[in-house]
Order: structure tokens, then C-alpha cells, then sequence
């Protein structure tokens, strides 16, 4: 193997890695989420949170109308100067797509995992029967359809505007706290809400890439 050839098989792996890296955090993240979750819901407590306006307005990251409203700016915003090889309607897809598909799946998983909401039993694990309106995802928790909104929507952005990267993951992390602190969800559920609508985001981003590559 020529020195060129290892330095390029070198930083592929540190790019494999650092792709990985978050991912392996978020997974770590889940089985603490998991151990501390009766902790959490006793002891990290607002649950007036939404009492206020900046705590309403953390919920609404994870709030679906306010992204089709950002992917319609994003449509009209792009109307103006498309090219070809970036049509108007692309990145509103990417988002609105990216957010709608996340939250339909959070929805279908609240069916299937079937864990109330720790409000209901004072943090106690609770799982539903099936036979107890099979079809209902109210009062169910696992994952946070807010956090899996918030999540997929700061995923989208972060790559649509890197530079502003940090801000929108800022603002989804501080929505999945909300919903913690008002006891609407245990910490399991908003950290699980978090890589899923992560990870729905960033598949849709790479068939997108591939399809007009």
C-alpha cells in the first residue's frame, strides 16, 4: 500500500468514525435515559414549564404546523433564482418530508411499544394492554412525537445552513426538556424521539443526494 493509498484509507476512517460518533453517543444516551427515568421525572421538574412563553415556544420545535409553515417560506424563498439542479421546491420537500415521515413513525411506534405517559402513573413504568383501544396512541409516550419533530426538523436545517447548525440542535435539545420537566414524558422517550427523527431526517437527506447525483 502506497503512502497515498493509507493516508486516504486513514481519513476515510476518521470520516466513518465521526459519522458514527453521534450516533454510538445517542445510543449510550438511551440506556441512561432508561436507568435514570423515575429519577428524572421526580427531580428534574417545571411542570408549570409551559405557564410561559419561552417555554411554548421551545414546545413548538416539535410542533408540526410550524414546520409546513417553514417549508412554505422555504418554497417561496426558492421561487426566486432556481436553477435547474436546484429546483424551488427541494428543500421545503426535504423538510416537510423529513418531519411529517418522523412523526407518522413516532405515531406507529407509540402503538406498538404501548408505554404510557409517566404522568399518569407518577413516573411508574406503565405498559397498556392490547386489548385497551389498540388503535389510541393518546396517553402513550415512547418515543416524544414533539422530540421527534424537533429533532428531525434541526436535522434538516443543520445541513440545509450549517452555520446555524448548533442553534437549531440548541433549540430541539431545549424542546425535549420541556416535555421532561412538565412530566409529559420520561427521559427514554425524548432521548429514543431524538435519534429516530435524527435518523429518519439524515436517510431521507441521503436518498435525496443519491437520486439527483
Amino acid at each position: 500500500m502506497t503512502a497515498t493509498s493509507a493516508a486516504g484509507a486513514a481519513s476515510r476512517g476518521r470520516d466513518r468514525l465521526r459519522r458514527l460518533a453521534p450516533w454510538v453517543i445517542g445510543i449510550v444516551l438511551l440506556v441512561v435515559g432508561f436507568a435514570i427515568d423515575p429519577w428524572a421525572y421526580h427531580h428534574v421538574v417545571l411542570r408549570k414549564v409551559y405557564d410561559f412563553d419561552w417555554g411554548r415556544a421551545l414546545r413548538t420545535m416539535g410542533y408540526w404546523p410550524l414546520w409546513a409553515a417553514v417549508s412554505l417560506a422555504l418554497w417561496l424563498h426558492d421561487r426566486v433564482g432556481s436553477t435547474p439542479s436546484r429546483p424551488p421546491g427541494r428543500r421545503a420537500w426535504q423538510l416537510i418530508a423529513s418531519v411529517s415521515i418522523a412523526g407518522i413513525v413516532a405515531e406507529l411506534l407509540k402503538l406498538l411499544v404501548r408505554r404510557e405517559r409517566p404522568s399518569l402513573h407518577d413516573g411508574a413504568n406503565v405498559f397498556r394492554a392490547w386489548s385497551d383501544r389498540p388503535l389510541s396512541s393518546s396517553g402513550l409516550g415512547f418515543p416524544s412525537s414533539h422530540a421527534v419533530e424537533a429533532f428531525a426538523a434541526a436535522t434538516v436545517l443543520g445541513q440545509l445552513f450549517p452555520e446555524s447548525r448548533a442553534l437549531w440542535w440548541a433549540l430541539a435539545v431545549a424542546c425535549g426538556l420541556t416535555r421532561i420537566m412538565s412530566g409529559a414524558h420520561f427521559t427514554s422517550d425524548v432521548v429514543a424521539g431524538s435519534l429516530i427523527g435524527a435518523l429518519i431526517a439524515t436517510i431521507l437527506a441521503r436518498s435525496e443526494r443519491h437520486a439527483t447525483a
